[in-house]
């Protein structure tokens, strides 16, 4: 049986999953990893348990009886800021969009292996406090075009506003804001922010879809992401219109 990787310190993960025998396992090596776990069978005992005892991450199954995975994580959303990582069958794009579009910030398919989901795990816990590059002031705290990132309170404000965004889709612009007018490739983005080497490309188009939505004064003409054909997307902090 191969061993669950350690370095859970304390965190609490919630386990949404109908199936008994997927929750149990994917909780049993969670605990042996050093997370707190909670398990929920169905939506609203997920939301009551989320309500409970906040968790620092949600692993939630799309496919649940009566309110699906989709309602469950909109409804956590409204809720706070929480990351969550869907479990999704195999093949199924839509479905794995359709998560991310509602706010996931990872996904595995099913079947999956038990180790890899708890790598996933520490992957996205890690990344709520991400070390971006800092600017030449030495504060850490990322300016730009109207937009203030701070890597350490994991807030970002727009023209004085505070912005509401997914530990993905913070993880994203901070990349874009230490380095502006450089283009990235979505392999390459995917490999710097995500940290994979490999997986599934519409997962980067989807929160660079989401991120204009919430940075852009009008997503439909960006002018701060822009994309860059044939290669994958720029960020122009001194862009003044649409070129």
């Amino acid at each position: 049986m191969e061993q669950p990787p350690t370095g859970g310190a304390g965190a609490r993960v919630l386990v949404v999953d109908d199936d008994p025998t997927v929750a149990e396992i994917v909780t049993g090596y969670l605990d042996r990893a050093g997370y707190v776990v909670d398990r929920a069978g169905d939506g609203p005992d997920a939301l009551a348990r989320a309500a409970a005892h906040r968790p620092d991450l949600v692993v939630l199954d799309l496919m649940l009886p009566g309110m699906d995975g989709l309602e469950v994580c909109r409804r956590m959303r409204g809720q706070g800021p929480v990351p969550v990582i869907m479990l999704t069958a195999r093949g199924d794009e839509d479905d794995r969009i359709l998560g991310l579009e509602v706010g996931a910030d990872d996904y595995v398919t099913k079947p999956f292996s038990p180790r890899e989901l708890v790598l996933r795990v520490g992957s996205v816990l890690r990344r709520v406090r991400p070390v971006a590059d800092p600017p030449a002031d030495g504060s850490g705290v990322l300016r730009a075009a109207g937009l203030t990132v701070d890597p350490e309170a994991r807030r970002v404000l727009k023209d004085g506003a505070e912005a509401a965004l997914t530990v993905r889709e913070f993880d994203l612009l901070a990349f874009f804001l230490a380095h502006p007018g450089r283009a990235f490739a979505r392999e390459e983005l995917m490999r710097d922010v995500w940290g994979w080497d490999f997986g599934d490309l519409s997962t980067v188009t989807v929160h660079v879809r989401r991120l204009r939505g919430k940075v852009e004064d009008d997503p439909a003409r960006p002018r701060l992401i822009r994309t860059v054909w044939g290669v994958g997307y720029r960020f122009d902090p001194a862009t003044t219109e649409e070129g």
